[in-house]
């Protein structure tokens, strides 16, 4: 009879050969000297300290990246260096989860991704044209003044050098007409294939619905694409035994959200201290679906400590990992109330 692997309850002869390597490194131990302590805001950067979480110690990972939507934190990278971190990220988490265990990534798609292969046309926004004149015109204009540029045909006409430039060429894009173009990047297919490439397997995709866009937002539209209103939560698994218990959620939860695909809960209403907040109730469910009481939770880009917090109110131990100091100091001031408030409850 095959030898079982310690650690895993499984026999890893039974595997492709291409997991067996990959599973062989996995150790399953006592902390190192210099491991993360759990229980801690680690401050640095998710590559840096995910080498230091214990292997295979950690039973759910969840976290939400940065999005790539241009806001502060981000704004030094690349498309180029958020695809590099995020893959190597999801990489370093393959031998610090436990086999059996997940990796959870809350992520939207991009909405306004500029790509500058993309011509440079748009239609018409026929219900908010400001100005009244049209294609037509410009093109008699154009031929009972031949000698006239556009920005004289635009003095003519009683409107902008740039309507002039719209309506003969069709040039109306987000950002002014030098700008490149944009289009929706489907992120969920880089995901899966950075997480495959690790080792990890699709275990399942849950969809968060959050609050109606208001028209005025920066992310109202004005083409028929869609306001965004949703985003995702895939999920990952590490092979190894999983242990599938309903008890973790009452009938009522597994019936309203435990086996539901679309989850509906608002977002977060304020982000004063934080731009970048995600609900309590994300990493919540997530934690109470795929963990037991006593598992180590990990979030690397842990941001104002949301998921920190779940995993204290579902009775779960966390690891922290964070790069900014003024986030990691939000994140302990929160850390330290709910500590607070699990104790007084105790009492």
């Amino acid at each position: 009879m095959d030898r079982m692997t310690e650690g895993t309850r499984h026999n890893p002869a039974r595997l492709p050969r291409e997991l067996q390597r990959k599973l062989a490194v996995t150790v399953v131990g006592a902390p190192r000297p210099g491991d993360l302590a759990p229980g801690q805001v680690h401050r640095g950067d998710a590559r840096a300290l995910l080498p230091r979480v214990t292997p295979g110690s950690v039973a759910l990972a969840v976290w939400s990246p940065p999005y790539f939507v241009g806001k502060d934190y981000e704004a030094h990278l690349t498309f180029e260096d958020w695809q590099s971190l995020l893959r190597n990220t999801i990489a370093l988490h393959f031998d610090v989860i436990r086999p059996g265990g997940f990796l959870a990534i809350n992520v939207a798609d991009i909405l306004c991704f500029k790509d500058p292969s993309m011509p440079r046309v748009q239609a018409e926004a026929a219900a908010r044209r400001r100005s009244r004149v049209t294609r037509d015109d410009v093109l008699r204009a154009a031929s009972s003044h031949p000698a006239l540029n556009r920005y004289q045909l635009a003095a003519l006409l009683g409107c902008s050098e740039q309507t002039i430039d719209r309506r003969l060429n069709g040039n109306n894009i987000r950002g002014g007409k030098y700008e490149s173009q944009t289009r929706v990047k489907i992120v969920g297919g880089l995901i899966e294939d950075w997480a495959l490439g690790a080792g990890f397997f699709t275990y399942d995709r849950r969809v968060w619905v959050k609050d109606p866009a208001w028209e005025n937002s920066r992310w109202s539209s004005l083409s028929y694409r869609a306001v965004d209103e949703f985003e995702y939560l895939y999920v990952f698994w590490k092979p190894g035994i999983t242990a599938v218990d309903r008890r973790r959620l009452t009938a009522q939860e597994w019936k309203e959200w435990g086996s539901r695909g679309v989850w509906h809960f608002p977002s977060v209403r304020a982000n004063r201290d934080h731009e970048s907040k995600f609900p309590l109730e994300l990493p919540r469910r997530a934690i109470r679906l795929l963990t037991d009481p006593g598992d180590l939770v990990l979030d690397c880009f842990l941001g104002s400590g949301t998921t920190a917090v779940a995993a204290l109110g579902e009775g779960r131990r966390f690891i922290g990992i964070e790069i900014s100091q003024r986030s990691c100091e939000l994140a302990r001031r929160r850390i330290a109330a709910a500590q607070s408030a699990g104790r007084k409850q105790r009492r």
